[in-house]
């Protein structure tokens, strides 16, 4: 670009009183491109938040990768998960307690997911030594999440609780479950409304003991959880367990546990950024007829440039330069909106909850209780090229239009 095309174009930018009409239609370009650009970068940058929150939230609770076996003795299962830990360079495998039971308190009465790990383990579940209260491991406390309290309409402080489970015995007067009371020590709140409603901790021991079944004598143990350096080595540690522990045994991975959410998550993502895609688009379709309008009124001016010299391909710059400086400022306004909405997301929401006087994220509907929010730099270079070559695509017809303009035939009928 040359001092003369750039000064020209912005001189053709900037417009007359009498090309007001341009210049709206120009502005509204801007704004759309800022919108559909800020929208892009906000909802990547939620989808992406979301999914590491609930990725994170899913392995601090569930491990990376899970062993299901026959019932064993709680000493060779030990010995077993030392062999696991030892083939598979793993960072920690450990047995694990998962059960259903029924909760009753306070003439109230819920299921409940029943977990229990060795104290040893909770070093490798940082999700649950950051929200459970302190020493709560230790000292062998049963803790529930705080909305199971409330549905079971118990203080946060505590309170007892009922566990029945169909694990029972058969007797003269018939089939007995078993039931047994806990004082409930304190509460947790992990930020997933599917765990705060519904999970309870129970020592190790004591669920050993709960869910032993009435035909054994001894503790058994039946699932083991692998913890890896590299979450992203499950599955093929999944796969290599699988072989060599035999059909005996399912192994598990994370992703596998719960594809159905991560691939909701996907598609979700994809169908927004397509949509959000065709803001932009739309945007710079609006740029095009800003384009062509521009060259309809300047004819005249494109004539006596081109015989004062001006090359067609120095017509077509200066159109070039128009339409892309369009397209730059919305995009560095839309990355400067989008990036402020991103980081202030959790302000924003609170603001639309205080005006409309309604809850915007329900928790017993939608899985969290936030809106967590990570953004990708290299997704936001790629929207930033996408705003831009569309923008600068837009402006290809109407300058190829402008420099094709014959000087002689403009300046007879201009």
């Amino acid at each position: 670009m040359t001092r003369f095309e750039t000064l020209l174009a912005w001189r053709y930018l900037k417009g007359k009183r009498r090309e007001g009409f341009v210049s709206v239609i120009s502005a509204f370009s801007v704004i759309g491109i800022t919108l559909g650009v800020a929208t892009l970068i906000l909802v990547t940058s939620l989808m992406n938040g979301i999914r590491e929150e609930m990725t994170g939230l899913f392995i601090g609770i569930d491990g990376h990768v899970s062993v299901y076996g026959p019932y064993f003795p709680v000493k060779e299962g030990f010995a077993m998960a030392e062999t696991i830990k030892q083939r598979e360079n793993a960072r920690a495998v450990f047995p694990k307690w998962e059960g259903q039971a029924m909760a009753t308190a306070g003439g109230e009465a819920t299921g409940v997911q029943i977990l229990s790990i060795p104290d040893a383990a909770f070093a490798e579940k940082p999700i649950l030594q950051k929200n459970l209260p302190e020493q709560s491991t230790e000292q062998h406390q049963v803790l529930a999440g705080s909305g199971l309290l409330q549905r079971l309409r118990l203080p946060e402080s505590g309170g007892t609780v009922t566990l029945i489970t169909p694990q029972g015995r058969h007797t003269i007067a018939g089939f007995i479950p078993r039931m047994k009371r806990y004082q409930i020590d304190g509460s947790f709140t992990l930020g997933m409304h599917a765990y705060d409603s519904s999970l309870m901790l129970l020592p190790f021991d004591e669920a050993l003991r709960y869910f032993q079944p009435s035909d054994l004598t001894e503790p058994v143990v039946r699932q083991w959880e692998v913890v890896l350096d590299n979450p992203e080595r499950a599955e093929a540690v999944a796969a290599h367990l699988q072989q060599e522990l035999g059909q005996d045994f399912r192994v598990v991975d994370w992703k596998q546990r719960n594809a159905t959410i991560f691939n909701a998550l996907d598609i979700q993502r994809n169908v927004m950024a397509i949509i959000l895609t065709l803001i932009v688009l739309v945007a710079a379709f609006n740029i095009i007829s800003s384009l062509i309008l521009l060259v309809q009124d300047k004819q005249s001016d494109i004539a006596v440039l081109r015989t004062m010299g001006a090359s067609r391909r120095q017509i077509m710059r200066i159109f070039n330069l128009c339409g892309s400086a369009v397209g730059l400022a919305g995009t560095a306004l839309g990355v400067i909106l989008g990036l402020l909405l991103a980081a202030n997301l959790e302000a924003v929401q609170r603001g639309i909850e205080a005006l409309t006087g309604q809850e915007i994220l329900v928790e017993n509907i939608y899985f969290l209780s936030h809106l967590p929010t990570r953004t990708d730099p290299l997704e936001v270079i790629v929207i930033v090229a996408l705003a831009v070559a569309l923008s600068f695509a837009a402006t290809l017809y109407p300058a190829w239009r402008a420099a094709s303009i014959e000087p002689a035939e403009a300046l007879r009928y201009g």
